[in-house]
């Protein structure tokens, strides 16, 4: 797409979004589990020690109107009380009125976890990879973030619509909610926001006379309290149009009004569709399942290489084998920004880099329960998770200059 004008527009979802409730609680088993996973055979390990084993963890849910599903594989010496953890989501999230038709009190939930199966366990407890599969990792000169322009407003947009329904500044909104944002580019570069769409579930109250559509009033306070105080100004122009709840109204929602899973919302949870994805999803998965892992480090190795500046863009592929310990295949490409020939940076990442996966797992320090706050508004972009670390940059642009970089 460089040296050429398109439009693009990536999507965001809010937390009370179905899949995104099963994402968090997904997760929220997970980081419980590795809380308090702390006995001497489970601590965080590392792999060539073969006596030792952590907690295995592939936590799928399921969520519908009044009915929470928790299944997959998980094998630990914790205590996991998780009809607590279940309830305790969806009431954070904001799901506490019966009306709603998903409420933490009443809903329903059912437990089909089992262990993880021995055929698997034999190959990972060896340090090899938990699963076959390819990874991917971007990264931009975009925003600030080193991410795509139109995904990030998008992720703030939703947090935004969550921010001003949890403190209280529009008492209307109910948790779900979707965003998603055009942006018109020249010449590759991010130019102005051509469409804006915020989708709110609300109550009532906001309701024409007809009851068929939200009001003037509230379209114009959501402009104003959602979208203009996290979209910068200068992607706000004439041409913008805006876009609020385009159907009419948007009261039933939630779980109550669709059905929700973990792992539905992988380019929400990437780049937005700017770059490519290898299909495996992340949350519920601990670190030794590289769908999350090789992921979380495909986007550091690409992160690190564009903040180095030796290219403006940068694209990480990398190939796993089940059992196996060094990835099948590392691939860059810098989309012709490269200052040095991807052949070559993909000798620095070799350099750089342990990709295997006991080393992502001490490279990134993933023995942590940190994965409930990936579960919304994107698991890159945001400074909290060590996938994000620049720390690499100089010595990947230092031996760039030994190859011939600048």
């Amino acid at each position: 797409m460089r040296g050429k004008d398109f439009t693009f527009t990536s999507e965001s979802v809010t937390e009370g979004h179905p899949d995104k409730v099963s994402d968090q609680i997904s997760d929220a088993v997970l980081d419980e589990i590795l809380k308090y996973d702390v006995s001497e055979s489970l601590k965080p390990y590392r792999l060539e020690e073969k006596d030792r084993r952590g907690s295995r963890v592939a936590c799928e849910t399921f969520v519908s109107t009044g009915l929470a599903l928790i299944g997959g594989e998980i094998t630990t010496e914790t205590y996991v009380d998780f009809p607590s953890i279940v309830r305790g989501v969806v009431k954070e999230i904001g799901y506490t009125d019966p009306a709603l038709g998903f409420e933490y009190k009443s809903l329903c939930l059912l437990n089909a976890i089992n262990e993880q199966s021995p055929d698997i366990a034999q190959g990972v407890d060896s340090g090899g990879a938990g699963d076959q599969g390819l990874m991917v990792g971007y990264a931009c000169t975009e925003t600030e973030e080193l991410m795509p322009v139109p995904v990030m407003l998008a992720h703030k947009l939703s947090m935004q619509l969550a921010k001003v329904r949890k403190e209280g500044k529009m008492n209307a909104l109910k948790p779900d909610g979707k965003s998603q944002v055009t942006m018109t580019y020249r010449d590759g570069v991010p130019v102005y926001a051509e469409t804006i769409v915020v989708s709110t579930q609300h109550d009532s109250s906001v309701l024409d006379s007809a009851g068929r559509h939200i009001t003037d009033d509230f379209k114009d306070e959501i402009i104003e309290k959602v979208v203009k105080p996290v979209i910068p100004g200068q992607y706000l122009t004439d041409k913008t149009r805006y876009l609020v709840n385009p159907t009419g109204k948007f009261v039933t929602g939630g779980p109550q009004s669709d059905t929700g899973m973990t792992g539905r919302k992988i380019i929400v949870d990437t780049y937005g569709g700017m770059a490519l994805h290898g299909g495996g999803a992340f949350s519920g998965k601990d670190p030794t399942k590289v769908d999350r892992s090789a992921t979380y480090a495909a986007r550091y190795v690409a992160k690190n290489i564009v903040a180095s500046g030796i290219a403006s863009r940068c694209t990480v592929h990398i190939a796993y084998a089940i059992g196996v310990k060094d990835p099948m295949n590392i691939t860059i490409d810098t989309d012709s920004t490269g200052k040095i020939p991807d052949t070559e940076i993909e000798k620095i990442v070799r350099k750089v880099f342990d990709l295997s996966p006991a080393g992502i797992i001490e490279m990134l320090e993933l023995w942590r329960p940190i994965y409930r706050e990936t579960a919304c508004y994107g698991h890159f972009g945001r400074e909290q998770f060590p996938w994000e670390k620049k720390d690499k940059a100089e010595d990947i642009k230092k031996e760039a200059g030994n190859r011939g970089g600048e």
